[in-house]
């Protein structure tokens, strides 16, 4: 058995980069609870593993102390009996005896089998919740495994299964047994039970991921997504920006003959894409974001700083405003604007209403200015 221990300490080490001294610590635990239970011993016994010669042994620790002061046999031992173990005892030191069963050594066996099964299942756990954290916010490919009442389980490379819930299917999606798909690994708990990793299709972030499979520049960096609202199964608005002056963010995504979108898009079970650029003026990033309806005017609330009223053609008026207000929905999401769609016809009031508020600003610009030269006037003239 020693040989054998040593050996698996060894494999433990080196192939599951288990910490010698831990699986030690908790061995030497688990012989001092497995004697004390099966020999009712008191509590005051060490066990120690030599993990170079694979020897255990069992140690009754004693305190020594001084004839009169003698209470208890099992953890005292007077010092005339100390002394003649060796006469440098003094009251106040520990001697350590030597009670190793004759018949301990399969209890030992028993004992760090245990230990190194349940050592060697939590170095799996680790590692599993290692890996799929580094993973987390990333794209892997798996494959349904089943579906009950509350997950689809999705098995993963290397034999690992991942949990999706009902919040983090597709609507427009039936999935089968067997079926290979793409989702995004959204979080990874690290639980008594082991490592539970929920993967999602209905995340933001799988749009993003899925143009980056697809589109180089916005791999590198080279193009950017600044935003994405999703309604998932149904229709996406994604806000895309680049440095280069030289490149069409949005026609970057589309790819040539909408190569590009059309490979996310059929990835996600035909899900529209609205691909607009994200500008520095919010008023035309707002009117972007309303594509395909044109937009006349964006006018922003003074009351409220995150809240705009836009002014749309009477014609493009349920076009802004989409399917059940979903065009508008998605613009507000994606800019973070509360968004208020008027027609034309109706906004009549509105336009004169800002056209007068422009105006007290121009008066009370110009007033500042010329605050500003008479002050400039009078201190030249006390000069």
């Amino acid at each position: 058995m020693s040989k054998e221990l040593v050996q698996a300490l060894d494999a433990l080490e080196q192939e599951r980069g288990i910490d010698r001294a831990v699986v030690v610590e908790a061995l030497e635990n688990a012989l001092k609870a497995a004697y004390k239970k099966q020999y009712n011993a008191a509590q005051n016994v060490e066990a120690t593993f030599d993990d170079k010669k694979g020897q255990m042994t069992i140690k009754q620790v004693k305190l020594v102390v001084l004839d009169d002061d003698l209470v208890d046999p099992d953890t005292e031992i007077p010092l005339t009996e100390a002394l003649e173990i060796n006469k440098a005892y003094e009251p106040g030191d520990e001697i350590r005896f030597d009670v190793t069963p004759k018949d301990f050594g399969r209890m030992a066996a028993q004992a760090a089998k245990q230990v190194i099964v349940q050592k060697m299942r939590e170095a799996t756990r680790q590692a599993i919740y290692d890996k799929y954290q580094d993973y987390q916010d990333e794209i892997i490919t798996g494959e349904v495994e089943r579906q009950d009442s509350r997950f689809l389980y999705v098995m993963l490379p290397g034999k690992q299964e991942a949990v999706m819930t009902q919040g983090d299917q597709m609507p427009n999606e039936t999935y089968r047994m067997r079926d290979r798909i793409k989702v995004l690994i959204n979080k990874v708990d690290n639980s008594l039970k082991g490592p539970q990793i929920f993967v999602s299709r209905t995340a933001p972030d799988l749009v993003k991921r899925l143009f980056e499979q697809e589109v180089p520049e916005v791999y590198d960096g080279t193009v950017e997504i600044v935003s994405i609202a999703r309604e998932a199964g149904d229709r996406s608005k994604i806000a895309v920006y680049t440095h280069d002056a030289d490149l069409d963010p949005v026609g970057a995504l589309v790819g040539q003959r909408g190569a590009r979108v059309q490979a996310v898009v059929t990835e996600l079970g035909g899900e529209h894409m609205d691909i607009v650029e994200w500008v520095e003026d919010e008023a035309q990033y707002i009117a972007n974001a309303l594509n395909p309806a044109e937009v006349t005017d964006v006018i922003f609330d003074a009351n409220n700083e995150q809240s705009v009223t836009v002014i749309v053609p009477d014609d493009q008026l349920s076009l802004a405003i989409g399917k059940k207000g979903q065009n508008a929905r998605l613009a507000a999401r994606l800019t973070g604007f509360k968004i208020d769609i008027k027609a034309e016809s109706e906004a009549g009031d509105l336009a004169v209403e800002k056209a007068e508020a422009n105006q007290t600003a121009d008066i009370a610009d110009q007033a500042l200015v010329e605050l500003a030269d008479d002050n400039q006037a009078a201190t030249d003239q006390e000069d």
